[in-house]
């Protein structure tokens, strides 16, 4: 059967069934709640307002662009939709809250493949929290996923904008393995198999750091975002924010395992410009990183907030040379 069979309407009844009935996410705390009025089946989503810190994200994935269904199942697609906007949700300190779907469909696809897309966004807000609460659908002559979302908070906000001179830079955990993951699925390599499954699932299967960025604020973190675009190019949007510049020791920068044995000697050049590793990126203090690093395995300090020119980032190795980033990052309308 395909979406054409059922048409928008009995497409939409059969994703609200799905989402009624397999749509469990961890409860926020109490204090974090603002009540659903009118979810998914209705012309809007309405909650209840409180005093807390709302917040709202959005972001796209377009095959071809974002994701191939020639290596990536529509589960796989339908986390990852999902889990890039969880995190960042998780880069401002927040919890995830609510979620609304666009989907855009060629009239010939199939009904169990678009229920799979859900069961993988489902998964995804059941490991990190919130709901789909509505959406809408359209036809499109290639598939694509829009998800906007919310998420509330109680503590400040973690921000680009806060990074001041004399903090050190950190990442909640290893690079490049995304970046990795890609370049294997796009030219297959004899590896074990337990170095193609981690590079895979480090691209398709994104983590994000939700949990973190609840501590990061908790504990006094008031800089971070997470890293999409690759760690130079991220790097430089929050020095830009804050008006600084940024040294990064490039023998600092945490390796994903799989990477190092997949790709030794491209290992370094994929950490600091792959993008979609998904890690959360922030400063502060000294005696406050080095305190919270041993929360998260993998995590490392990897440079320091100078003064100078806003945005400029620059790396350097072991002996003090400066390290020259061929790919910088990811640029939508560039790359």
């Amino acid at each position: 059967m395909e979406v054409r069979d059922l048409g928008e309407v009995r497409l939409i009844e059969r994703l609200a069934a799905l989402v009624r009935q397999e749509g469990r996410h961890p409860p926020l705390p109490e204090a974090l709640v603002a009540p659903l009025l009118v979810g998914i089946g209705d012309d809007a989503a309405a909650w209840r307002g409180s005093p807390l810190v709302q917040v709202c994200t959005t972001d796209t994935l377009v095959e071809g662009v974002h994701y191939r269904s020639a290596y990536a199942s529509p589960w796989e697609i339908g986390w990852k939709g999902m889990a890039v906007n969880l995190s960042d949700i998780a880069a401002m300190g927040a919890v995830p809250q609510y979620a609304l779907v666009t989907l855009g469909l060629p009239p010939e696809t199939p009904v169990a493949w678009v229920e799979e897309l859900y069961r993988g966004m489902l998964a995804a807000l059941g490991r990190y929290g919130g709901s789909i609460v509505g959406g809408d659908i359209v036809r499109s002559p290639l598939p694509f996923i829009t998800v906007a979302m919310t998420g509330v908070t109680d503590m400040p906000l973690l921000l680009r904008s806060a990074a001041r001179p004399g903090e050190v830079i950190a990442v909640t955990g290893p690079l490049g393995g995304s970046a990795g993951g890609l370049r294997l699925l796009e030219r297959p390599l004899p590896l074990p198999e337990e170095v193609s499954r981690a590079l895979r699932e480090a691209h398709l299967l994104p983590r994000p750091r939700v949990w973190e960025g609840r501590v990061l604020a908790g504990e006094g973190v008031r800089c971070a975002m997470d890293i999409s675009d690759g760690l130079v190019a991220d790097l430089g949007k929050l020095c830009a924010a804050s008006g600084v510049a940024a040294r990064v020791e490039v023998q600092r920068v945490p390796l994903h395992p799989a990477l190092l044995a997949a790709f030794p000697e491209e290992a370094e050049a994929l950490a600091l410009g792959g993008g979609e590793d998904y890690e959360l990126l922030f400063t502060g203090p000294l005696p406050l990183v080095e305190r919270l690093l041993p929360l998260f395995p993998g995590a490392a300090i990897i440079g320091e907030v100078v003064e100078g020119p806003p945005a400029d980032v620059r790396v350097y190795g072991p002996s003090g040379e400066e390290v020259k980033v061929a790919t910088p990052g990811w640029d939508h309308l560039r790359t």
